[in-house]
């Protein structure tokens, strides 16, 4: 665990008294963050009020932030002929079959996505244990096992991310860069949120999202108010 120094453990104590409004956590996290080498990820981790390990009350499904996530997503897509060429046009990094699957074998790992056409998820599927620990293996339930994989990079492209819970019942997702306009921060602040509600398994009894917070790479968590008790 890294050591804090004096300055950002005060500065944490001190937001840990207060709830901000969304808009307020972002500035906070914009004025901590000016000083930085590199332009940070602004981060949101959502606790929910379900049982991780009960698979009706699991969390997970994917958004499109409309205000992009100001970084280049490398997506790798498993597809031949025409799906391989529509994959190409829309901007896929890497597109393959076979070969990809014994670079990934063999330890390559360049990539932050994986689309794959259903024809080649069977042979896909040796890679579970590779890339499902790392959340990478491709699925149907989050649309990257498909029959359009041009479709599904070009949302990527424009700011589709995936979202699920951990086994503590937290949702971690980035929603931008520092650098970004506090409105286009917090659209996809709103956006995310939004998806995560309307995903609310149908057997959660009582408040279904205990505690909201924001965060930089390197700066302290900022609790933000609940989105029904304004923006």
């Amino acid at each position: 665990m890294p050591r804090r120094g004096k300055k950002y453990l005060e500065m944490q104590k001190n937001l840990e008294k207060r709830e901000c409004t969304p808009g307020e956590a972002v500035a906070i996290i914009k004025k901590v963050s000016n000083n930085r080498r590199f332009d940070e990820t602004v981060d949101v981790a959502v606790a929910l009020n379900i049982k991780p390990r009960e698979k009706g009350e699991r969390v997970r499904g994917t958004v499109i932030l409309p205000g992009g996530l100001g970084k280049k997503i490398k997506v790798l897509v498993f597809a031949a002929g025409d799906e391989a060429e529509e994959a190409k046009k829309a901007g896929a990094d890497y597109i393959g079959g076979e070969d990809f699957i014994e670079k990934i074998e063999k330890g390559w790992l360049d990539f932050d996505v994986v689309v794959s056409t259903p024809q080649l998820m069977r042979a896909v599927a040796r890679l579970g244990k590779l890339l499902g620990p790392k959340g990478l293996m491709p699925s149907p339930k989050v649309g990257t096992v498909t029959d359009t994989p041009g479709k599904v990079v070009e949302e990527l492209k424009k700011g589709k991310i995936e979202y699920r819970n951990d086994a503590t019942g937290v949702i971690h997702a980035p929603i931008g860069k520092v650098s970004f306009e506090e409105g286009r921060l917090l659209e996809n602040f709103h956006t995310l949120i939004k998806a995560v509600e309307n995903d609310k398994p149908p057997t959660v009894k009582g408040r279904y999202i205990k505690s909201v917070y924001l965060s930089s790479t390197m700066g302290p968590g900022v609790k933000v108010k609940w989105l029904t008790q304004g923006r």
